[in-house]
Formats: structure tokens, sequence, C-alpha cells
């Protein structure tokens, strides 16, 4: 039987300290340390943790914080729970059994996946090059949240959203417009564009539905220069957003349903005007299908560059415009494509460049990835507000983008500014005296999200349907 003390309602009689005869003396109640609360560890989690321990503690153990100055989320917020360093910290803390994904996947949307935190960190700096080691914060949190989406922990914004594209095959991207697979090439009205050839232009949802003036841009261009191509016969979503929200399995859907059309066409080439599109089909394709991708990826700012260079553009049309470039996270900081679009800019005669040291782009961000503007609309329009105030500050009254999800926030951050938000290949069709036509979105529509109606996604604006 448990002896108890007088008053002390069952607890248990504390031993005297041998010696002296009395009772130790209790520690601080903030010194006391409990055990360890180890979670339920299914095979899903423990095959998680013992892929990613290592990346992980590559940062933990560092001890650097160089990337929290370069991380946008950072910038704006100075939550210290979201810095890439926290995002590492919190795989070891799973480790060790003091933390489940469930208590930590909300912190996991804090993140643009841009990658500048991957170019600043020290192991990358100065030992990527001896021990070819790249420290790997993006595709750590992409694998964080494929892990919450596979263990039933859902954001309700990106869930609604990936709900949408499933029903849709497309991305729900605007109020007003149309989205579905009937009109995924509503954009190319009048351009007299075939479906199918060896060479295919693939136009992401938000440039086919919203930023139409993009795609023409390109098709036009393409077709000045002598390029043939076609489009798909049945193009869904490329199946990146989803892939970066976590909801991995139908972003390889995707992938296989474009692969199959692709290959069923006789695809062997095809061409992306957008950033997201040209990291999903160079980086998720290959580790979905392996050797079996064999499709040629390319650029269309590289070609447009190259075909400049060639003689088979030669911009000729004065455009009066005082510039600078915003360089989208997924070419420079991700792909080091920061060249090409800058040779675009310097052959379209009229323009006053005010470039900056390329290096520095590093810490710039419209904010309008990792799908961010779906779950957290208010943070990607701080992020895209400091980078026009960084643009204001060059005394421009343009900002040229190459990526049509960068150029909806930053369009909204620049109507403060009275700066003109264009995309490269519009303004490269305008000196080669090109009417593109088509539209270049309407700044307030949607500050991320899907419009905000039907889809009841946390984005505002008009009535998705």
């Amino acid at each position: 039987m448990t002896e108890t003390r007088p008053g002390g309602h069952g607890a248990p009689h504390r031993p005297t300290t041998p010696g002296t005869g009395e009772a130790p003396i209790d520690p601080p109640e903030e010194l006391v340390v409990a055990p360890p609360r180890i979670p339920v560890r299914d095979e899903r989690t423990r095959a998680f943790v013992e892929e990613w321990r290592n990346a992980s503690y590559n940062c933990y153990s560092s001890g650097h914080k160089f990337c929290r100055e370069v991380c946008p989320v950072m910038q704006v917020t100075r939550n210290e729970s979201w810095t890439p360093t926290a995002f590492h910290a919190n795989v070891v803390a799973m480790e060790k059994g003091e933390l489940d994904v469930a208590d930590i996947a909300a912190d996991y949307v804090n993140c643009t996946q841009c990658g500048a935190c991957e170019l600043r960190c020290p192991n990358t700096l100065f030992t990527g090059d001896f021990y070819r080691f790249r420290t790997r914060t993006v595709d750590v949190v992409k694998a964080v949240r494929a892990l919450a989406v596979d263990s039933g922990v859902h954001q309700p914004g990106w869930q609604r959203w990936n709900l949408r594209t499933d029903e849709r095959t497309h991305e729900p991207v605007l109020g007003d417009t149309p989205v579905s697979q009937e009109h995924v090439r509503d954009w190319a009205d009048g351009l007299d564009l075939p479906v199918g050839g060896e060479t295919i232009l693939f136009v992401d949802c938000e440039a086919a539905f919203y930023r139409t003036a993009v795609p023409r841009a390109v098709a036009q261009l393409l077709t000045a220069a002598g390029v043939e191509f076609g489009l798909m016969g049945e193009q869904w979503c490329c199946g990146g957003p989803a892939a970066e929200m976590g909801y991995r399995a139908q972003a390889e859907r995707f992938a296989r349903h474009n692969l199959d059309d692709w290959r069923a066409g006789g695809v062997k080439r095809v061409l992306v005007l957008d950033p997201h599109d040209y990291i999903t089909f160079t980086e998720d394709y290959p580790a979905y299908f392996g050797a079996d991708f064999d499709i040629e990826v390319v650029l269309v700012v590289e070609l447009l560059a190259e075909l400049i260079r060639d003689g088979r553009l030669t911009p000729s049309v004065p455009v009066e415009r005082t510039i600078t470039y915003h360089d989208p996270c997924r070419l420079n900081k991700r792909k080091g494509v920061w060249a090409e679009p800058r040779e675009i800019l310097r052959a379209i005669p009229g323009l006053v460049f005010n470039d900056v040291d390329r290096v520095t782009q590093w810490s710039y961000c419209s904010g309008g990835g990792g799908g961010l503007p779906v779950e957290k609309p208010e943070l990607t329009a701080a992020i895209s507000a400091r980078r026009l105030d960084q643009a204001a500050a060059l005394e421009v009254d343009t900002l040229v983008s190459a990526c049509p999800w960068s150029e909806r926030p930053l369009s909204e951050a620049g109507e403060a500014r009275a700066i003109d938000v264009v995309d490269i290949h519009e303004l490269l069709a305008e000196s080669l005296g090109i009417t593109v036509g088509g539209s270049r979105g309407a700044a307030g529509d949607r500050t991320g999200g899907c419009g905000g109606g039907s889809c009841g996604c946390a984005g505002t604006g008009g009535a998705d349907r």
C-alpha cells in the first residue's frame, strides 16, 4: 500500500535525504523537465525522418542563420518559427519524438519555395562545390507538406484549391473566367495555331485563363521567327502547384495525363513560358518517370534570346519606358537563368534599363509562389509591396517580369506606386510591332486564392465558378 503524508490527498510519501533525515527541496517548477512526448510513429513518419534527417542536421548543427535575412517571409513577419532554420529543426525534433507533423504543418505554409535560403546557406556557399552538397530547404518544405497531406492534415485553402483543380483539370485562377478544359485554348482565338506536332507550347493556368496577353505575345513572337509549334490535344494543369502544396498523388496523376497526351501526339519538345512549369517539367516529371521522361523542355525566354542573337527577331520599335527587371525566383535562384532576360531587354530600343546587381536578387521575391497566395494572401501582398519599394527606389515607371504568377501580386502592389508591371514577352512583342491583344489581368480580381467565391479559399475578389 502506498504510504501517504498527512494532508497529502494520496500523494506518495517523499523519502528523506540520506544522512539528514530531511525531505529534499523541490526544484523550481520551471526547471522540471517533463518526459519526452512520444507521438504515435507510423511507417510514413518513420520513412520521412529517415530520408530527411541528414539534410536537416546539416542545417541545424551548423548554427548559421544567414538564410533568415534573405527569406521573403521572414523579411515581412520576423517570425522565427517560419525561418529555414526552423523548418529543418522541426525535422530533428520529429526524429527525437518531440513533435509530430500535426504540430508543425501550419508553419510550412509560410514558404514561397524561392530558394534564396539555399543560395545563402554557408553549407552551399563554402562546402557545396567540394562535397557536392546543397542545402535542400525547398525539398524539405515540399516533403513536410506531402507528409501532412498523406497524414490527413490539410490547410483549408490548399485543400479547396486542389479539389477545384481536380474537378476542372485546371487551377481556379480567376473569378469571371470559366476555368475548364473547354476553355484552355481560348487565349489563342484568331491565331490559327495547330493542335499537335513534334513541338508544342504549354501555357500555364494563370496565363491561359488570366494574363492571356502573355501567351498571345509568345505565340506571335515564335511565329514571326519561323518556329513551328502546336498546342496540346488535351492540356491539364502541369501539377506543379499541387506538388508544392503537398498533394503529390494528384500532381503525379496530372503529370501522367500530360505525358500520355504528349506521347499520343508524337511530341518531342515542349516550350514553356512560365518558370513554375519549367521547374515542374525539369525537376518533378523526371523524378516521377525517370528515364521514361525523354521530352526536351525549352524555356521560351532562353529561346527568344537565341532568336535575337541569330537575327531571326530584330526589335526595332522604340519602347519609351524606364524599367528594372524582376528576376523570377524559379529562374534566377533555382535555375540560374538571369542573363537571357537581360539580353532581351537590352536589345529593345528606347528602354532605360536601371538594372541592379543580379546577386542582390536573391532577396527579392513577389510572394507569388509555393501556394502562399492561396493560404495567406496578406503575406503575398506584403512581400510584393516590399519588392515594389525596391523598384521605386530606382525611379522607374515599369517593372518587367518573366513570370505570370508573379505579375498578379506585383501589379496590385504597383498600382499604389504608379509603377506598371509588364511581362517581358509582351514588351518584346511591342518592340517588334506586334499587336498582342488578350488580357493583362486586372489588379484586384484576386490577391491569391481563387476568387473567394464557390471555391471558398482565402483569396478575395470576384466569384469563382
